[in-house]
């Protein structure tokens, strides 16, 4: 009938026109009336059953919803491998961590990957590493200061009680014990000023009187301070000095310190030679050069001669003497001055100290 066809048309299914015994069967149906002129002539549909087509997507949403549940455990897998993966590097780092804070600093964490974490084992590692060869530069600092006391002490009173006694045979003899305790007095007095000197810089309370100043005169002063103990060592003191150079703005006082200490040390490991001088200006800063043809420095102990309490091949250090902190204390009031310093070495050649410092403002201008 045409009402049959038109809900046809409208898509309806077939179960509401064949009744309930087609209710197992679905299909898909489509249907089309024929007019003519406005009447109705017939009509045409075409039905289809679409069980073969519903059995494989229920199969299909089966294996979904299997597809579901196990990716689901399969993730809630994965996430415990990460964690565990993540979590026991984690836990190895705090067990370390926790051994160096109570001074176990020979530990080390095993470093398997070369992501973050690895590199945060790598970091632990290098503390460890620093903060060991820091407490044994301490350890043997302390015991050196002990040593470096010590022997002008036993000097001091030895050679009182000598002259207490009057136990001298001539004035000039009496004249030389006078002169060893002047020496070991001194000695003692840049001992203690280097360790005031850096206690003060530890704890950032170090004072400079800044004004304009001619680096030259400083050299100069520098230079007569050690000019008669080079010359008691048969050294070879030459200079290469442009007397018109730039000021630069700094700490006289503490200039005058630096100069000093790198011309001492230098004298200290020289045994023959000479120790060359040189300042020079660049641009907008003023050099300095203090080169000696000393014993050197081994290359592996460049990056840390700067620091405190180290000193370079303990033995060596300890037949030349000198207590660890003379370059430390440089190295900060140079840059304190806002300057520069570096180093260049080789063994059995000799050293070359290179300071940097910007001309002063008004200069500049």
């Amino acid at each position: 009938s045409k009402e049959d066809i038109h809900h046809l048309a409208e898509g309806n299914p077939l179960q509401k026109r064949f009744g309930d015994s087609d209710a197992a069967n679905s299909y898909l149906g489509s249907g089309h009336p024929i007019t003519q002129a406005n009447t109705f002539k017939g009509g045409f549909f075409v039905l289809a059953p679409i069980n073969d087509v519903q059995e494989p997507v229920e199969k299909i949403r089966d294996l979904l919803l299997l597809s579901a549940v196990g990716t689901l455990f399969l993730a809630l897998g994965f996430t415990w491998v990460l964690s565990k993966k993540m979590s026991d590097p984690l836990l190895e780092m705090e067990r370390a961590t926790r051994e160096i804070s109570k001074g176990n600093l020979d530990i080390r964490v095993n470093v398997s990957s070369g992501d973050e974490l690895g590199s945060l084992g790598k970091a632990i590692n290098d503390l460890a590493v620093e903060t060991n060869r820091y407490r044994s530069n301490r350890r043997e600092f302390f015991a050196n200061i002990s040593h470096e006391l010590r022997t002008p002490i036993s000097y001091l009173k030895g050679y009182s009680h000598v002259l207490k006694q009057g136990l001298y045979q001539t004035e000039k003899e009496r004249l030389q014990y006078l002169d060893i305790i002047e020496n070991e007095t001194d000695q003692m007095v840049r001992l203690i000023n280097d360790l005031f000197d850096l206690a003060k810089m530890e704890e950032g309370k170090i004072e400079l009187q800044m004004s304009n100043l001619n680096l030259v005169e400083v050299m100069e002063t520098s230079l007569l301070k050690v000019k008669m103990e080079l010359e008691k060592k048969g050294l070879t003191l030459s200079t290469q000095i442009d007397y018109d150079v730039p000021n630069i703005e700094g700490d006289r006082i503490r200039v005058e310190q630096i100069f000093t200490n790198l011309l001492a040390n230098a004298h200290r490991y020289t045994e023959k030679g000479s120790i060359h001088v040189g300042i020079w200006s660049e641009k907008d800063s003023v050099h300095v050069i203090i080169e000696d043809t000393g014993v050197g420095i081994p290359e592996e102990e460049l990056p840390y001669i700067f620091e405190r309490f180290h000193r370079v091949e303990k033995s060596r250090s300890r037949d030349h003497g000198g207590t660890g902190l003379g370059l430390a204390i440089v190295k900060n009031l140079v840059e304190l001055q806002l300057g520069e310093i570096s180093v260049n070495s080789r063994v059995g050649i000799g050293t070359r100290f290179e300071l940097c410092f910007p001309i002063a403002s008004k200069e500049a201008t």
